[in-house]
Formats: structure tokens, sequence, C-alpha cells
């Protein structure tokens, strides 16, 4: 009998010294958030992306519901995303009451048509919100202009785009405000966790009050205020401080970790070029965007060929993943969508796989991946 070979789809990546550090945060005697290693890691995305402010959040979605609070979305007012995201990108305006209105996706990738916006637009327009998939960047251009002639906000979700570009600009300090992720599948991890980076200099002062639970705490102890209180809206958003010692050990290997992802995405699209044909097509990188190595993906003809390469993949003891379904036809969202019809986000959501991806899989396993593909 065939021995199966088994790859997962994801491994955390640890790089060594998390351990250490959550031991110093905790001789510390701080763990409830924003101590040493909160602005240890604000401080690196400050310098290193050029962020106005960021602040870290327990999550992505965190970020964004920040992001909803900064921009007073409430009910009637309309924000325009792909379909094709995760339910976070969505949940976050929702919660004040907004009408998505969902855009359609490139046909050459997952990220939102920006050809497509403008037409979207109406009075009741408060915000857009391109994600950039896969760490691939949305034309930033194309979409800031859109949002200056209209006075819009304009939302980065960068949750899978950390140390990706567009035309040499970090994504996530172009739009307004950004969200981010370290979930434990990103690139730079924490287990769960996530940062606001705010690029408008108005929404620099209230931000960090809605992220103090709507208080000036964090004015009080600069010295700024003799006493803080009450003084505004806002959440439990920043994380403990034993979630930000395990984030700086990743950040400070961030090149490391970003190298060997690379290579790995490398190794995949050089091996399966000979499978892009009328089957499988491989990613696409616009010239305008860099490539973070956040996943790699496949792009099947239809869905019964998907069906099959995952269930040949997982006979094999292969891992492999499809991805998001189209939010305007969730089973939360389906009666409330009066929008067109999406085929484009529908045919990603039918016919998209995921490989295994994570820093430490072996060439061994990446060959043995390329041979299941080949094969099938």
């Amino acid at each position: 009998m065939e021995e199966i070979v088994h790859i997962a789809f994801n491994k955390p990546f640890v790089v060594g010294k998390e351990t250490e550090y959550l031991k110093d945060a905790v001789s510390l005697g701080k763990l409830s958030g924003n101590g040493k290693y909160t602005k240890k890691c604000q401080t690196f995305f400050e310098e290193k992306f050029g962020f106005k402010k960021a602040l870290l959040t327990s999550s992505c979605t965190d970020a964004l519901e920040m992001c909803a609070l900064l921009l007073d979305i409430k009910p009637g007012d309309e924000v325009i995303m792909p379909s094709y995201t995760f339910v976070s990108t969505a949940n976050a305006f929702v919660l004040r009451g907004a009408q998505i209105v969902f855009c359609d996706s490139r046909e050459d990738h997952p990220g939102m048509d920006e050809s497509k916006i403008e037409g979207l637009i109406t009075s009741k327009t408060k915000a857009i919100v391109p994600v950039h998939y896969a760490g691939v960047a949305c034309d930033m251009d194309v979409i800031m202009d859109i949002a200056n002639r209209h006075g819009v906000f304009v939302v980065e979700d960068a949750a899978q785009a950390i140390d990706s570009y567009y035309k040499g600009k970090p994504l996530g300090s172009i739009g307004h405000l950004a969200a981010f992720s370290f979930h434990e599948t990103k690139n730079i991890i924490s287990g769960e966790g996530g940062l606001l980076a705010v690029n408008d200099e108005r929404f620099v002062a209230r931000s960090e009050i809605i992220w103090e639970k709507g208080t000036n705490r964090s004015a009080f102890w600069r010295g700024e205020v003799d006493k803080y209180g009450w003084v505004d809206i806002g959440s439990s958003f920043l994380p403990s401080e034993l979630t930000a010692a395990f984030l700086w050990a990743q950040l400070e290997e961030l090149e490391s970790i970003q190298n060997k992802r690379k290579a790995i995405w490398n190794q995949y699209n050089a091996l399966l070029q000979g499978v892009d044909n009328n089957q499988l097509k491989l990613p696409v990188l616009p010239d305008y965007s860099t490539n973070n190595a956040h996943m790699f993906y496949l792009v099947c003809a239809n869905k019964k060929i998907r069906e099959h390469l995952i269930l040949h993949l997982k006979a094999k003891g292969i891992n492999a993943v499809f991805h998001y379904l189209s939010l305007h036809k969730s089973p939360y969202y389906e009666q409330k969508y009066k929008g067109q019809e999406l085929p484009i986000a529908d045919r990603y959501s039918e016919c998209l796989v995921r490989l295994p991806f994570f820093v430490d899989l072996s060439d061994e396993e990446i060959n043995s991946v390329i041979y299941e593909i080949i094969s099938f």
C-alpha cells in the first residue's frame, strides 16, 4: 500500500525568541497592554512603513471595527468593498448600520475590479475598502483618485499585505486608514492580533481614545492630562503585552521570514509553469505590486476540476483548501443584497484553491505537492 505523506496547509512559524520575550513581559509586571512590547511594535510600524499612527489590536477584525468608528459610519451609509473577501471586512461596517455595496473581482486577480468602483458611488457612499488579496496591491492610484473626487474615505484591508508595496509605497500607508492581521495563518503572527494604521492626521488623536475604551488614558500616562475619563465611544481593542511580546520576536525577523516565504512562492511558481493552461491558471502579479508571498493559489477552470484536485491531493496526504465564498451570496447577506450579479467573484469562490504554504515547508514537500498537481 502506498504511504500517505501528510503535508499540512499551514503551520505557525516560531522564530525562537518568543518565549524569552514572554518571560520578560511577565517579569515587568504589566500584562494588560500598552507596555514595553506594545510600544516597540508600534514604533517599528511607524518607522518602517511611515504610518502616522500605529495601534496594535486584538485582531484585524478589531482594527476594521475601529475604522468604522473613526469614520462615524451610520445607518444608511454605503461602503464599497469586494464580495470576494473575509466576512470581517463587511462585518465591521454592518455593525454600525452600513449598507454594503459589493464590487466584482478582476478577471486576472481576486482583488476588486477598480474599473467598476466609480459606477457604484452614490450620494450615500462613505468609504471604499480595497482588499489586497494575497498581499497583492489593488491599483491604489485609481482608487484614491475616485475617492478624492467624490469626497469618500479609503480603508485598506491589508490583512494579508504586510511588507508588500504599491509603486514603492507600503500597503496600508496609502488610504486614510488600514488594518493588518497577525493571525497564525499570516506572514507575521501572534496567534491572534492586528494593527490599525492611521495615515490621516484627523484620526490620530481619536484613534487612541477609541482604542482605550473611549477614554483619554493614554494621554494621562504621557502626563498630558492630570486625570482621565470617558470622552468618546470605544472598546477594549488593545491586546495584552503577551501578544505584543510574541509579535515583537516575529517583527525582529521580518526580513528573514519574508525571504523564506518568497523562496517557497518562487519555487511553486517556477515548477508549476507547465500546468498553466485551460485547466489551471497560476497567480498574476500586476507590475505595480510587489509580492509578499502570503499564499500560493491556483485558479481551476471550473468547480468540478477544483473539487477533484482537492480530493486528489487529500488522497495523497496533501491538505489544499478553497478560500472565500462570495459574501453577496452568503446566508446572512443574500436577502439584503440589491446589486448586480458578480460573476468573477463567484468564479473565484468556485475555482480557487490554495496550496500548502508556511515557512518550514521543505523542498521535498513542495516537490510532492507539485508532482501530484502535475500528475492530476
